[in-house]
């Protein structure tokens, strides 16, 4: 088996690491928060916030941080961009945490909507 072959067999086959479940959690959470309705009914805003507040009260890494963000600062679920604005905030603290680069979180719907500058529509 070369090089190649082992590390696609590994891709497909063991547990992802720490940075694919933390990019794909991320992806997750930010494209739910984008898609969120400007007006949601009272059910979405509770599945909303049972989505997220359990999501980051099981993550396996920050866990625990997450439920003092939440204390901190709870979900808000009023509309779209009360959620995305706040998942940034979130998103961004768990970044300074680790000593990678925050986000500017006034582009959060250029990211995880439109695309930056729209680039990507198709």
């Amino acid at each position: 088996m070369t090089t190649q072959e082992k590390t696609n067999w590994q891709k497909e086959n063991c547990p992802v690491d720490v940075e694919q479940l933390g990019r794909a959690t991320w992806t997750l959470l930010h494209t739910a928060a984008a898609y969120y309705p400007d007006r949601p009914a009272p059910s979405q805003m509770e599945s909303m916030r049972a989505f997220m507040t359990s999501i980051m009260e099981h993550y396996p890494c920050f866990g625990e941080e997450f439920k003092m963000y939440l204390e901190q600062e709870p979900v808000r679920v009023g509309n779209r961009k009360k959620l995305s604005a706040w998942l940034c905030r979130q998103h961004n603290k768990v970044n300074e945490k680790l000593g990678k680069p925050t986000f500017d979180c006034s582009l959060v719907f250029d990211r995880w909507l439109q695309g930056i500058n729209k680039a990507c529509e198709q």
